[in-house]
């Protein structure tokens, strides 16, 4: 008897017992909620405990996150292993496998190459590299992409060695040897990346690039084509430039606005021999206005003035060793160039000028044409004729 009672006893408190811990847990439930409301708070602010453990929600009226939920959500969808992607550096990792092995297979990496990368990123590329080439050499702006790019080759002993990492502003950094350059590269320095790759010397084999799609197909854009234009022009006078393939904006984390496009690049060797300040100077002016033809281009006051100070300055600064040359060469100048204060004078040598620009537009009908449709060859043929008549772009 003794022991059913002590037995009731015992379930008669756990009963109590857990009354009272209910009602706790509800009061401080409520009291919680009367918190929130009283602080302003939504109904998705604060704290919220999902499957990945505590993480916090921005307080917004609007159902699906605006403001500070929205850039969370981009920032979750951007970030990789704890590293945030800053967009702001072009840092678009190009993730998808199947694309990183037609890059390597494209570019013609042999076994004995040095390949040189820019913006290794966190190395999905730069490993595929490592297990094709002699020696990698990787130029990152970013020290934490370094970081992460030292760890994932650390445990291994071969990767390792055949790496080397320099950190720094590639436009501003002396680029070592190489036979070879394989980049997903920065959009944002597309252009003078470019024209520093093809200065460098010895010149390398080739150089097999992703670039923002629009701006690839500037790169191959043959004479008429809507997208040919100074940069088609001028990297096309240094090098043959090929379209490989078209990469879709999705193989990349993040995702960029656009489609990409991996284009291949073989410098000219041995180079077409021309001054490319004067190359440069020449095709600012065709391609200001690069529909119009060359006689509208060429005819105008700006054009003029401008070709004029060229002429004044060139003739002022040439040398001739000959004696009777060079007394020929001075009264030349002063007939062109005449009283600095003097209207005549600076008429005079317009006038000179205007008359040797006529006599380049008639030869070879450069008069009527355009720009968009000329080809490297005829651009070729008119600077060496201008040339030819004393009138220089640089």
């Amino acid at each position: 008897t003794t022991t059913t009672a002590a037995a009731a006893a015992v379930r008669r408190w756990i009963r109590v017992a857990h009354r009272s811990s209910s009602a706790f847990v509800s009061s401080f439930a409520g009291d919680m909620g009367n918190h929130h409301r009283a602080a302003g708070g939504a109904r998705d602010g604060g704290l919220r405990v999902a499957k990945g453990g505590v993480s916090k929600r921005a307080a917004s009226g609007t159902p699906g996150g605006g403001g500070g939920g929205a850039r969370g959500d981009e920032n979750s969808r951007a970030a990789y292993q704890g590293i945030q992607f800053l967009k702001s550096f072009g840092q678009h990792i190009l993730k998808n496998p199947a694309i990183v092995n037609a890059i390597v297979e494209k570019g013609g990496v042999k076994s004995t190459d040095v390949v040189l990368e820019i913006g290794p990123g966190t190395g999905n590329l730069t490993t595929k590299l490592l297990d094709t080439c002699k020696k990698v050499i990787a130029i990152e702006f970013d020290p934490r992409m370094v970081l992460e790019l030292r760890r994932r080759v650390q445990n291994d002993p071969v990767w390792n060695a055949k790496l080397e990492i320099i950190q720094g502003d590639f436009l501003k950094v002396d680029l070592p040897y190489f036979d070879v350059c394989v980049a997903n590269v920065p959009y944002q320095i597309s252009s003078p990346l470019i024209f520093k790759l093809l200065a460098h010397r010895p010149i390398f084999r080739s150089a097999t690039l992703m670039f923002q799609r629009e701006f690839a197909m500037r790169l191959v854009a043959p004479p008429g084509d809507p997208l040919y234009c100074r940069l088609s022009v001028n990297t096309q006078l240094l090098a043959r430039t090929h379209h490989i393939l078209k990469v879709g904006k999705n193989n990349f984390r993040p995702p960029p606005k656009v489609d990409s496009s991996v284009v291949r690049i073989e410098p000219r060797h041995p180079g077409i021999p021309v001054n490319f300040k004067e190359w440069d100077g020449l095709v600012r002016f065709c391609f200001g206005r690069k529909n119009k033809t060359l006689g509208g281009i060429f005819r105008t006051k700006n054009v003029l003035e401008l070709l004029t100070n060229n002429f004044r300055t060139y003739k002022a600064l040439q040398v001739v060793p000959d004696k009777k040359a060079n007394k020929k060469a001075k009264a030349d100048a002063m007939d062109v160039d005449g009283d600095a204060d003097g209207d005549g004078a600076d008429g005079a040598s317009s006038a000179v000028v205007k008359q040797l620009i006529e006599d380049v537009l008639a030869t070879d009908g450069f008069v009527d044409m355009r720009s968009s449709k000329m080809s490297q060859d005829d651009f070729l043929r008119l600077l060496a004729t201008f040339n030819s008549k004393g009138i220089h772009f640089a």
